[in-house]
């Protein structure tokens, strides 16, 4: 934790659905006070952090990365990939199993947060991994200090599908917190593949992705889940919708607080659409795949009304040379935590969110959602997870600035009006204006369940 005692002074502060100039108190990692401008704060013994003109935010929590440490690290590790993560105004991430080894055991887990404690900037967290034969393992987790259950319903990078259905049942009515799952139906997804490759040969376009993991493949692993979890009452969080289709699925008619089964969308799928795959190649290969313009406006329709709860980015680097490989070899998935907050700012610069909407997406409701312990609010008591953001500053993305181990970024030559400042993570400023602070580590999250 920190032991400076600091004050945010005269930021313009975006919270829980409100828009306010004031000063944030930091003192010992966590929020001591809130003060309007209008009130006369004692600066006496603080360190002040000038921040007029700015936007101060609660730190986005990224429910959903591939950092590929262990076994990966080749294309990033925890280290690289949680400091691109900071630059980016994300304070707090939660890592999945398709490691090497797959992270399928509790021995294999514990060993991933005592890695990260060691070299992760920002907070933690890793998802317990599920095979078709390892129930047993997976009822052991504890729901206080695990973020969740993740289940591949579709072959990815990694392949640790479950196929089984007994294995299933098995899962979502014993699974002892929260159920992640990635959604894509194998067969289709089989079937599809062997059609285009039977037409294209090895020299296939990427714009065949969408046909390959389509709407359809989405769909009916996404109901198959849904159905599940009703049935066994399942806390279930269905992972990077990407169609219109899906959307059926999911309701807005409660808060989330009292949702059991929740949705989440990635930037990437709010952000491209079919249309760019002649433009960005493998580079915007992911699973699942994205799709149609109309799929995309649907997705950002369900997100400003409530239908998906979560703004996430599936960060999943490969290396240059993987991504420039013929489509069929190239693996799907991209880097994004440097650039998500940004990107999503930029909708609210183009008139699509409100500011407020992003914070909710991005901060808020990923706490609530996962029921993470003070985080994701900027209130007294929290711990103080923040970010200072210019909304008046552009800047164009370009190779030699991309932080990610692997060095290329899905968003090169996009410009931004938005620029992340600094970031503190348990009140220690670990990024300020490109220079980073790697003397105190992240904090593993713990959960209210």
């Amino acid at each position: 934790m920190s032991s400076v005692k600091t004050v945010i002074s005269g930021a313009t502060i975006v919270n829980e659905d409100k828009i306010f100039i004031g000063d944030v108190f930091l003192n010992g990692g966590f929020i001591e006070q809130i003060i309007r401008e209008k009130d006369n704060p004692d600066y006496n013994g603080y360190e002040i952090i000038d921040a007029r003109g700015l936007y101060l935010l609660p730190g986005v929590i990224d429910d959903q990365v591939h950092f590929r440490d262990p076994g990966l690290t080749y294309k990033g590790d925890i280290y690289t990939e949680s400091r691109a993560a900071v630059a980016g105004g994300v304070t707090s991430f939660m890592d999945m199993p398709n490691t090497i080894p797959n992270c399928l055991t509790q021995e294999l887990l514990e060993e991933k947060y005592l890695h990260a404690a060691d070299k992760s900037l920002a907070n933690f967290s890793f998802y317990m991994g599920a095979s078709n034969d390892n129930l047993d393992e997976i009822v052991k987790t504890n729901p206080k200090n695990v973020c969740g259950i993740k289940v591949f319903m579709g072959s990815s990078t990694g392949n640790m599908l479950v196929d089984s259905d007994e294995a299933l049942s098995g899962i979502f009515s014993s699974a002892p917190t929260l159920v992640a799952v990635h959604c894509e139906d194998e067969d289709t997804i089989i079937r599809n593949t062997k059609e285009y490759h039977n037409i294209y040969g090895d020299d296939a376009p990427t714009r065949i992705h969408p046909e390959i993991r389509s709407v359809e493949a989405c769909y009916l692993s996404s109901a198959k889940a849904v159905k599940l979890a009703k049935k066994y009452e399942t806390r279930l969080h269905v992972l990077h919708l990407t169609s219109e289709k899906e959307m059926s699925l999911f309701n807005n008619d409660i808060p989330l607080v009292e949702k059991k089964i929740t949705a989440e969308v990635c930037v990437h799928h709010l952000w491209f659409s079919d249309k760019d795959y002649d433009r960005k190649g493998n580079f915007i290969k992911w699973n699942p795949s994205i799709k149609a313009v109309s799929d995309r406006e649907a997705l950002l329709e369900a997100v400003r009304n409530n239908k998906i709860d979560v703004i996430a980015t599936d960060h999943a680097p490969h290396t240059l040379e993987e991504k420039e490989r013929v489509y069929f070899k190239a693996p799907s998935g991209g880097p994004m935590v440097q650039h998500s907050l940004v990107a999503m700012l930029e909708f609210y610069h183009k008139g699509k969110f409100s500011i407020n909407k992003v914070v909710e997406k991005m901060c808020h409701n990923p706490a609530i959602l996962f029921n993470v312990d003070k985080r994701g609010f900027i209130r007294k008591g929290y711990h103080a997870d923040l970010v200072l953001v210019d909304l008046e500053s552009n800047n164009t993305v370009k190779r030699k600035d991309v932080l990610y181990k692997c060095r290329w970024s899905p968003m090169e030559g996009e410009t931004f009006h938005s620029t992340v400042i600094s970031t503190f993570v348990n009140g220690n400023k670990v990024y300020n204006r490109g220079e980073f602070c790697e003397e105190k580590k992240g904090e593993r999250l713990k959960f209210n369940r």
